[in-house]
Order: structure tokens, then sequence, then C-alpha cells
């Protein structure tokens, strides 16, 4: 991941909620001593951000960043998505409304710290954007089909178009279920060296967008596709987005992922 680090300083926010359907307080779940969502912010501390804060729904993963040296606050347990309780934390932190938060996901003990430098400095680059995200190129038609998998289009200027959890974009003069992109002899000069890209779930803001976000109306096409960063597109606002070389690494959805991550950071 080539990006430099960003100029501006920036504050990295990570919300945990305890409530998960497939793994219950998911965020104190144990890897090698230490809860999950500590890991996350130890990985998050090794990027450029000058504060990384755990936004808790919950005084027991207070409790348990505190016990562990990571700053952390409680929100309100009713905020219906993570945009809510960042919203809430940017106002207990006292943020600035240009200041750039990084919301990184609490079940991404993996995250690449150079990932969060590169979401944030590419928000700090774009004035024209009101957020920042991340995506790299699909290699397999198992991801490129796969309804689990988001998928990005970006415009000329590499701001998302649309995301979808369909195959985008979809290629009209080829077999259903083929791996297109990599049929050179047959693409269109135009398409030559673009291969589909999976979204990867983090985001960049500024403070005063990120308030103003939570109040925008759902969009039709948010509430179809189940992705909140339709929203934004659907009120016309841009959103930048920084294509990494690599994948991340693997987060925790499941007791199976779980155990997955236990034996790399164990």
């Amino acid at each position: 991941m080539s990006a430099a680090a960003p100029a501006a300083p920036f504050t990295v926010l990570i919300p945990a909620r305890m409530a998960s359907s497939r793994l219950p307080n998911k965020p104190l779940a144990d890897i090698a001593g230490a809860p999950m969502v500590v890991h996350v912010a130890r990985r998050a501390s090794q990027s450029a951000a000058t504060r990384v804060v755990v936004a808790a729904d919950d005084q027991r993963i207070v409790d348990a960043c505190q016990a562990h040296d990571v700053q952390a606050i409680l929100t309100r347990a009713d905020h219906p998505s993570g945009s809510d309780r960042l919203a809430e934390a940017c106002g207990q932190l006292g943020l600035d409304g240009s200041d750039i938060v990084v919301n990184v996901q609490g079940d991404e003990p993996l995250i690449d710290p150079r990932l969060i430098d590169a979401v944030a400095s590419i928000l700090e680059q774009r004035g024209d954007a009101s957020m920042g995200t991340a995506a790299h190129a699909i290699d397999s038609v198992e991801d490129y089909v796969n309804p689990n998998v988001v998928k990005v289009v970006l415009d000329a200027k590499g701001l998302a178009h649309y995301f979808s959890r369909s195959p985008i974009p979809f290629a009209r003069d080829f077999a259903p279920g083929t791996a297109w992109w990599k049929d050179e002899k047959h693409l269109p000069v135009a398409a030559k060296g673009v291969a589909p890209l999976r979204h990867i779930g983090i985001y960049s803001y500024r403070a005063g967008f990120l308030r103003e976000f939570p109040r925008l109306a759902p969009a039709p096409t948010e509430v179809l596709e189940a992705l909140e960063q339709l929203r934004a597109l659907w009120h016309g606002h841009r959103i930048a987005v920084h294509v990494s070389e690599h994948a991340p690494g693997p987060g925790v959805d499941t007791p199976a992922d779980l155990e997955r991550v236990r034996a790399l950071l164990g």
C-alpha cells in the first residue's frame, strides 16, 4: 500500500456494540488474552491517527478498554446504526466540523494501519468528496457473484458511481458467471485493465458531515441493497475511493471467523 500518511491530523473512531446475532458479546471475545476491540484499537494506534477512541454501547466494553489503556466512551444503546453512534461520539469529543474521522469497524483485529492512513489521506486530498473509503480488485468469480461481497464502480476521478451486492459492472457480452475481466483477447479496448472492485468497509468523514449524515432520509437504494453508504450518493454527496493493492485481513462475523483470527494472533 503506497499511500503516504496524511498531513492533517485525524481521529479513529471504533463503534462497538454488544448485540450480535452470530457472535454474542463480540467486542469482548478473547483473542490472545485481550478483547477483540482492544486488538482493533491497538492496530489503529499504529496508524498516523492522533487518537483512537472506542465508541461503545455498553459499560462493560468501556471497562475492558480502559483496563488495556484504550480510550473509550459510552454512547447511547439505542442507535440504529454505527454512523449514529459515531455522530454522538463526535459531539462528546468536541470535534470541529472540518476534523477528519476514520470509522474502523470493531470486528477488524487484523486491520492494516496503512489502510487507515490511506482512507484518511484520500479525503484530505479530495475537497469534492464528503466521504472516503477503500476497495480492491476482485480476483475470483465466486466473490464477483457473491451478494455478501459488496462491489463498487468508480468514475474517471476515482469517485464512487454506485455500490451493489450484485455483480457490477455487468459485462453484457460475456457469459454470466465468468471472469470476463481476465479475457483480454475479447475485452473492448476501453475495458482493458479494468477489474471489478470489492468494497472494503472502512470510511473517512469530516466530523460535520458525520453529524449531518444520520439526519438524511434513508435512500430507496440503501433500503433495497442494505448498504448505508448509498444514502450519501442518493443525496448528492461524493465518496472518494482508495484502491488498495491487497485485500484486507479477515474480519470476525462468526465463531469460525473468531477461531481463524485466534490462530493467527495466538
